[in-house]
């Protein structure tokens, strides 16, 4: 009979072990799950994204984990279609069993999976948009990492108004929860100083079909354009723009548009395009955050290119191993959400990201770059 109480005993405890244990949290493990664009015109930020967070892991893991536990990503394509987000990410919540969701790339395909990781209580974090429904009204198992779209507005609104007196401002826009979501940035930014919008123009996600929009826009003759749009795309606007005669308007993107992408596809065509960004600039190493980020990606990711959207991830990964290294008691999900708030700033050597109770945005800076002599410089 003791024998078999015993026996019962530690088969109880392991059943309530077994019961309470948190899904994609091991002794040994943390599992993370990202659904991004891999592939497509979209693929560079997924790409990116995903490089920077697995230097930081590697990073971490190479010095033992966090408390002993290494982390895993796993990261899926989506190439930038809610559809596919959607599939991936019942995906990983339901076969795989992640901890929680990374990194995920663009607005339509967040959108399409909030609803999915808040009825199953899973945090979302760090995701690559600057969409406003992330971040009003507040949402528990949303944590942004990044500024928003209406605050990239608002700093290209101050450059090309407040400071270079431009009148007349047009925006040429992805048609779908991204494009809408920097449209109306810059209508608020404008509003703001009793103006409006000369003219619009939109192109249909993951095409480059701009002709229309182009034409369009040209008949209003603005002095510059707000493009919400991903690189290939807004690319092949500003070379065709320059080709019919508008060569001295002024071309602005937002962080979305992947810098280093942009650049690349515009050539010698890109000269003046102006980039705002939500991260530091990636090659200040005097910044030891930044030159942090160099050398991981230098030691662990040595085929991707180091750049805004590394950074970003790799922002997004250390901030992560930081609540989950400083969760008192199990590595649970609601656990590291109320870390999240407790803890309220986390400095990352020279980077700091703060949050409040019913604030789950750690950045507020937006900085802006141009393209001159074919690199990125700050403006």
């Amino acid at each position: 009979m003791k024998k078999l109480f015993v026996v019962l005993l530690f088969s109880g405890i392991c059943i309530w072990g077994h019961a309470f244990a948190e899904d994609g949290v091991t002794s040994s493990q943390i599992l993370l799950g990202q659904s991004c664009a891999l592939t497509g015109p979209a693929e560079a930020l997924g790409q990116g994204m995903q490089a920077g967070m697995n230097a930081y892991f590697a990073k971490v893991n190479a010095e033992g984990g966090i408390n002993g536990r290494k982390i895993k990503l796993i990261s899926k394509d989506d190439g930038y279609e809610p559809e596919r987000a959607i599939k991936n990410t019942r995906t990983l919540i339901d076969q795989d069993k992640v901890f929680l969701l990374i990194g995920e790339v663009g607005t339509p395909t967040s959108k399409a999976v909030v609803p999915i990781a808040e009825e199953a209580s899973i945090p979302f974090f760090g995701p690559f948009t600057g969409a406003e429904f992330l971040r009003n009204p507040f949402k528990k198992y949303v944590v942004n990492v990044r500024g928003s779209y209406y605050q990239e507005m608002e700093k290209l609104a101050q450059y090309l108004v407040d400071q270079q007196g431009l009148k007349k401002i047009a925006c040429f826009y992805q048609n779908d929860g991204y494009g809408n979501a920097g449209f109306s940035g810059i209508k608020i930014a404008l509003k703001k100083r009793s103006m409006e919008l000369v003219v619009t123009g939109t192109y249909e996600r993951n095409t480059v079909a701009v002709k229309s929009g182009l034409l369009k826009i040209r008949k209003a003759k603005p002095d510059a354009v707000i493009m919400v749009g991903a690189y290939k795309p807004c690319a092949t606007f500003i070379k065709q723009a320059k080709k019919v005669g508008m060569k001295d308007t002024l071309y602005c993107n937002i962080s979305f548009v992947g810098t280093e992408a942009l650049r690349k596809e515009l050539g010698s065509a890109g000269e003046g395009c102006i980039i705002s960004q939500v991260v530091n600039f990636p090659w200040d190493e005097s910044i030891p955050f930044i030159k942090e980020h160099s050398a991981a990606m230098k030691k662990y990711q040595t085929s991707a290119k180091i750049g805004f959207v590394s950074l970003e991830g790799y922002i997004v990964a250390k901030l992560f191993c930081m609540v989950a290294k400083s969760v008192k008691g199990d590595l649970t999900r609601e656990n590291f959400i109320s870390t999240i708030g407790s803890i309220g700033t986390f400095d990352l050597d020279g980077v700091s990201l703060k949050y409040g109770k019913d604030d789950h945005q750690g950045m507020d800076e937006i900085f802006l770059t141009v393209i001159k002599d074919d690199a990125i410089i700050p403006l």
